[in-house]
Formats: structure tokens, sequence, C-alpha cells
């Protein structure tokens, strides 16, 4: 297994949200593993052409190191391109057919489902990994260390517009279950937005609609966070933002806050069974309440095409995609019984011969 510290330098290459993982010529050697392109019977060596990935910027740094680890194992003359928009952003273009592969932080949605129909783009879902949202403030900010269901709801749900302060949130709180007594500090919150699947899976997970309904919230408006805050589609912003203030709030993946623990406070979540921090162990039972699964999306007419493109989600679900790259981007690998799914349905759907 490669040295996890790839993980920084990659950190650092998804500031600007794109990486293009290629290569003009090299060695033979990186085919030197005798894989073909699934059941097209092309060699390693003979795999060129393009393969474009977007969406996720919560899946970005495993679709990476996947694109990098293919190029230096495989073959170094496909080029490969991943970008990180959001979840919803990067749909719009695979519907669109622009793109091979989209990464996704949450499950594609039915109106992308029937975007995807009218342009005639069938795909294959496949899971890869599981993620935990996490919630995030600065070590200053001591007095908070577990927040529960009604808590994200008063901070960060649609009745919420105008609150300035963490105490401020305390009526509200208290209407809908929350632990109020929050401090008097300045509340600046920054998070992903509405292009982002981690904010629709924040809403789902955090049960904000539901609460949102119960308060009588209009329905257009109940799957919604508060507008007034401070959004942005690059982690690594918002993690900036956390080590910015005293007092800040904000939710990330897991890897991402993982990796900046020293300048960051995790917060635990109360789901309804106590305080559960945010763990690969809590995430992968799921007893963390804000778990979730990472997929990839890959275009079956771009796969007809393209030798490249099946090699490489062949390489994708074998054990250098699942697993090594998985962990080495800090995020939390699928239990063996859903590695083996994943497998199945990309071989089944796909004509796979197998996995690299």
């Amino acid at each position: 297994m490669r040295n996890r510290r790839k993980w920084l330098v990659l950190l650092a290459a998804v500031a600007s949200l794109s990486l293009v993982a290629a290569a003009c010529g090299g060695d033979d050697d990186g085919g030197g593993t005798g894989t073909t392109g699934g059941s097209t019977g092309t060699t390693a060596q003979d795999l060129t052409g393009t393969i474009a990935i977007s969406g996720s910027s919560t899946v970005l740094p495993i679709s990476s190191l996947v694109a990098e680890l293919f190029n230096e194992d495989v073959s170094p003359n496909v080029q490969i391109t991943v970008d990180g928009p959001g979840t919803g952003d990067g749909f719009v273009l695979f519907c669109d057919g622009e793109t091979d592969v989209s990464d996704a932080s949450r499950p594609i949605e039915q109106e992308e489902v029937d975007a995807c129909t009218k342009n005639g783009i069938e795909y294959i879902e496949l899971a890869i990994a599981y993620d935990g949202i996490t919630v995030m403030t600065n070590p200053a900010n001591g007095d908070v260390t577990c927040l529960n269901k009604g808590d994200l709801y008063a901070l960060f749900g649609p009745e919420s517009d105008g609150i300035d302060t963490w105490d401020g949130a305390d009526s509200l709180a208290k209407q809908v279950g929350g632990t109020d007594g929050f401090p008097s500090a300045p509340l600046e919150i920054t998070a992903p937005g509405e292009e982002s699947g981690t904010y629709d899976a924040f809403i789902e997970l955090a049960g904000i609609e539901d609460t949102a309904l119960a308060q009588g919230v209009p329905e257009d408006k109940a799957a919604s966070l508060r507008t007034d805050y401070q959004a942005s589609p690059d982690d690594n912003v918002i993690i900036t933002a956390m080590e910015g203030s005293d007092s800040p709030l904000g939710f990330v993946g897991f890897a991402y806050a993982e990796n900046a623990a020293d300048q960051v406070k995790i917060l635990q979540v109360d789901g309804g069974s106590g305080c559960i921090e945010p763990t690969r162990d809590t995430i992968a039972d799921a007893s963390y309440p804000l778990s979730r699964t990472l997929y990839i999306y890959v275009s079956k007419a771009k796969l007809a095409d393209s030798p490249a493109l099946q090699s490489f989600v062949d390489y994708y679900v074998s054990d250098s995609g699942l697993i090594d790259a998985v962990d080495q981007t800090g995020y939390v690998e699928l239990p063996t019984d859903q590695i083996d799914a994943t497998r199945s349905t990309w071989e089944s759907e796909s004509g796979s011969t197998g996995t690299t």
C-alpha cells in the first residue's frame, strides 16, 4: 500500500477543484499488470483516450487518487480529468452527456433521473465508500461539544435566517427539542451550498425537512437550509473558515475534517441515542447519525465506446480503488459484502470479465 502521506499532497491539489491525472509518455512498466480493458481484449499498453469525471467535491479526492494510480499501474496514456463542482452540478453535466463518470455524495434524485432519461443517458450506479458528514467549530469554542437534531435545525434550518449569535438560536432550539443554552458568541456559518450533495444529505440525515414541516414551514421551503450563511463548494474553504474565528460553524465530509483535526473542533451529534463522535467505526456501523454512502455513476453509452473507461472502472472497483484509495484519502471502506455487491453490479451491467 502506498504511503498515506499522498493524501496531504492531494488535499493541496484539490483546492483548485481540478486535477488532471494524465501522462504523455512514461515506461511500459505502468501497464505491467497485464490488465485488459474489460471484455474488449485491449491490452493496457494499447489504452488511450480521455475520461471526464465531475461531481461531488467529497468524492473528488477518491476519484483523483484512483486516476493517479490507474495512470501509474495500468496505462499512462489515458488522460483523466477530475473536478468537484458539487453533486448536483455534476449530474447536470453527466445527464447532458458531457462527462463519463459522475461522482456523487448522495443517490441520484428523480429530477436528475428524468433529465438523463430525456437525453438517453443510461448509467450504472456503484457504491464506493462510506462517509460521515462532520459538523465543526473552532477549538476555542469550548462550550459546544455535542449537537442534537433540534440544535442542528435551530442553527442551520430554514427558520434560522437572521440568527447571528449562538444563543440567538436558543428559543428555536427549545421549540424543536434542542438543548438550547448556547454560548453568547457570534455565529458565523460556512458550509456547502445547494449544488452540493453534502447539502442535500445533511438536510435528510439531520431531519431538517421533517422538523420544518412540523413547524409549519411551507413545503417548498422545508427541504432547505437558512439562506444567509456563506456557501462554498470547496471543502478546503470551509475548513479554513473554521480556523478563522473563535465561534464558527460548518460541516464537510469526514476525511476533510479528520485531516484538519488539529485546527478544527469536531462536534459529536446526538441522533436520539446519545452523543456520537464521527470515527471510522461509528461511520462504518452507521451509529453516527450523519453517516452516508458515496457513489460513482458510469455512463453506459460512453462505456460502449471506450475501452479506457471500461478498464478505469475495472480498476476503480478493484482493491486498489475500493480499499487502497478509499483508505489513503481518509474515507471508510465498504464492508466485504457491499464491496462484492458493487463488483457484481459492475460486472453484470458492464459486461466486464472481472476487476483489475
